[in-house]
């Protein structure tokens, strides 16, 4: 049984129109209203306002997919942390590989959003996970830990309460393949203990890690049994309501 409290995150990535948003969580809200995880639907940019109002009184949260590190000036394309929270987003998610491999994220650029993210007030949903030539390498806990690390640098303990991690196999995203239950079991753990080694046990048993590749209809119950399986960050599946709904509902 999970001590801490689920969080299943929905990443919309570049998917609905201002419309389709509203329509998706007009039909998410009366599913999901009794649920016992907390629920994040991360938006595209100029969906947030139109989501956060359409989500209002029904305690789904609204996120960012992205946070800029500086707060205005030359920066094409980026999105500052003020803005995001006067739309009325309270998490952001950083990192995601389709970042990383995409558009040249590195460890340093995570630790910088995640850092300004914390200071503006946003939660930071922080995304680890190896790709498959790694992992068939066999240094999976290598590079979890490194990424890990390298996010939270110069970030104090208190902060971790306002933090997620997501674990996502960059190999199961997108493809159908998962991670089986004790495999992701196993990492996330190992994950864990990386968080235990730079702030303390209390910390790391504190802090909600999801996983983030793959996670349906299907496998999500015997995802989240796992003890250390805390939540999903979900991508296609999240896209009909009543899929997402169905997570969200795990039993």
């Amino acid at each position: 049984m999970n001590k801490r409290t689920a969080i299943i995150a929905g990443n919309h990535k570049m998917n609905f129109t201002n419309t389709e948003a509203e329509k998706f969580i007009n039909e998410l809200k009366p599913l999901v209203k009794d649920a016992k995880a907390q629920v994040v639907i991360c938006v595209p940019f100029t969906n947030i306002v139109t989501a956060v109002k359409a989500a209002k009184g029904s305690g789904i949260a609204i996120g960012s997919q992205n946070v800029s590190w500086a707060d205005s000036g030359a920066f094409t394309g980026e999105i500052s942390a003020d803005m995001l929270v006067e739309a009325g987003a309270t998490y952001a998610i950083i990192g995601h590989s389709e970042r990383r491999q995409m558009f040249n994220e590195t460890d340093g650029t995570v630790n910088k959003r995640t850092i300004k993210a914390l200071q503006k007030g946003l939660k930071p949903i922080v995304c680890v996970g190896e790709t498959l030539s790694e992992r068939e390498g066999g240094i999976t806990e290598q590079v979890v830990k490194t990424q890990t690390v390298g996010a939270f640098k110069d970030i104090a303990a208190a902060e971790l309460k306002n933090v997620v991690i997501a674990y996502e196999p960059v190999w199961a995203i997108g493809t159908g393949k998962t991670a089986s239950a004790k495999d992701a079991q196993d990492t996330i753990a190992y994950i864990r203990s990386v968080v235990s080694e730079l702030y303390g046990e209390a910390i790391a048993q504190a802090l909600q890690i999801q996983y983030g590749c793959s996670m349906n209809t299907a496998n999500v119950d015997e995802l989240m049994a796992q003890n250390d399986i805390d939540g999903g960050l979900i991508g296609g599946a999240s896209l009909k309501a009543a899929d997402f709904a169905r997570i969200v509902n795990y039993n």
